[in-house]
């Protein structure tokens, strides 16, 4: 639903691991740590490495569906974290709506 998102989480492994997103309906976002978000549509495929602390959900107004396939790997584990801070996600909202009128 509009708004939903998982905390920032990594997936460990110490050879192989990693997850691949599949997005197949609606708008959502997709960021790692320390690097800009993504927006992601239907159709876009986000290769996760192993190791890297990232999250991925809805954007604020549109539903969001996506396939989460965790990659086998040594050691595979997902180690769950933070929640994504409500002042940087409302940050991004505004940020992208604000690009949205700006070219209409």
């Amino acid at each position: 639903e509009p708004g939903c998102r998982n905390n920032w989480h990594i997936h460990h492994a110490v050879c192989g691991g990693g997850q691949i997103l599949i997005c197949v309906y609606g708008k959502g976002y997709y960021q790692e740590e320390n690097k800009p978000v993504r927006i992601l549509n239907p159709g876009d495929i986000v290769n996760i490495p192993p190791n890297v602390k990232h999250w991925h959900g809805a954007s604020e107004d549109r539903y969001f569906q996506h396939l989460a396939i965790e990659m086998p790997g040594e050691n595979a584990k997902t180690e769950w974290r933070e929640p994504v801070n409500e002042e940087e996600y409302e940050r991004i909202s505004e940020c992208h709506f604000n690009e949205r009128a700006a070219t209409n």
